[in-house]
């Protein structure tokens, strides 16, 4: 099995990978598109230069690599991506050989801790538009649905419950209020057998981190395990209270079709 899961920065993406990674059976890739997207946008992000020399590979060449056999010892491969990496020129015709997941989070609590760590947010920057129209994408083709040519239509309820191949949805605020009972909902939803050694796994740098890890992954390299429930959403400046209020719409949007535990 191949799992793509799609999510936009700090959204417990990371933990999330290294759960898969500790079941012992997976193999996990951790944003592939990453330097071709900084190469195509010419963007500022921290370690670029290092980023960019660590994978110079195309996008057709990725593609073609997300297709591949799991590597031996591994049935199954996890995919970690961002959705704001889907830009014009990244081919998207390899995402109907995978399972497709959606992770998403509150707007508020990704631009408190984005915006720590990366100065000028834009909405574009947080992946939210994305993610929803790479899920609006992936319904329509899963259930052979006419898409909308002037940008993202709107799935009613009764399609989606309907809907024999729809897309999964999870929050990542239930995967930390009940770890274990989202994970085995996942598992279930998957058709995997959940392990139990997906809710730990060892502190500090792993081997298939991205090679950004040193800006990003400080505090899931100190975790090990999923954090506890969160507590009130955080208060927001303004210049990012903007943002979060216009990434709303589209986290509730998926929000409506999300997994329960």
């Amino acid at each position: 099995m191949r799992i793509a899961m799609w999510s936009g920065p700090r959204n417990l993406s990371t933990a999330l990978m290294y759960a898969f990674a500790a079941r012992g059976d997976c193999a996990v890739w951790d944003e592939p598109f990453y330097a071709c997207y900084l190469r195509a946008t010419g963007l500022a992000h921290p370690m670029a230069v290092e980023i960019m020399a660590a994978d110079p590979r195309s996008p057709a060449e990725i593609a073609h690599d997300l297709r591949r056999v799991a590597p031996e010892g591994a049935r199954i491969t996890y995919q970690k991506h961002m959705c704001q990496h889907m830009i014009d020129g990244i081919p998207r015709d390899w995402m109907s050989d995978v399972v497709n997941v959606f992770l998403i989070r509150h707007p508020d609590r990704v631009l408190a801790s984005f915006g720590a760590k990366y100065a000028d947010v834009t909405l574009q920057d947080i992946g939210f538009v994305q993610q929803a129209e790479i899920f609006e994408s992936v319904f329509q083709k899963n259930n052979a649905i006419a898409g909308n040519p002037a940008g993202i239509s709107l799935i009613s309820e009764s399609e989606f419950q309907q809907a024999k191949n729809a897309p999964l949805v999870i929050d990542s605020a239930d995967i930390r209020a009940d770890p274990d009972g989202m994970m085995r909902a996942l598992c279930k939803a998957l058709g995997l057998d959940y392990r139990p050694e997906m809710l730990n796994w060892p502190a500090g740098p792993k081997p298939y981190d991205g090679v950004w890890a040193p800006v990003w992954y400080e505090a899931v390299h100190r975790s090990t395990g999923f954090a506890g429930a969160e507590g009130p959403l955080p208060e927001l400046p303004a210049p990012l209270r903007a943002i979060s209020d216009a990434a709303l719409p589209y986290y509730d949007r998926l929000a409506r079709y999300k997994l329960a535990p």
